[in-house]
């Protein structure tokens, strides 16, 4: 990829000596390091925002779902799974064939 931009930016000498002697520990151009963090960063909150926009849609979908009277109450669910519950305890307690 072509680098054909320059990226200028202010911060404390401290931090700056700091990361430079980690890049040249590390055998790295200073500048590439900089580079793997932006793409990190960029990717990261592109996954936040799309995650964010999944749980905005499932609650609007919820939401809908409830308005419409699509749900069951907490005793409804609670009765479907004894049913299942039993149900398959029974067929446990079967003896194998």
């Amino acid at each position: 990829m072509a680098k054909e931009s320059v990226f200028t930016m202010k911060l404390e000498a401290e931090l700056r000596d700091a990361f430079m002697a980690e890049a040249e520990a590390s055998h790295r151009p200073a500048s590439q390091v900089v580079r793997e963090l932006m793409r990190d960063y960029v990717q990261r909150q592109r996954e936040a925002r799309e995650y964010d926009g999944f749980l905005r849609n499932k609650i609007a979908e919820a939401r809908s779902q409830v308005a419409a009277g699509h749900y069951a109450s907490a005793e409804d669910v609670e009765a479907r799974f004894t049913a299942i519950k039993s149900q398959l305890n029974a067929t446990s307690d079967e003896p194998a064939t």
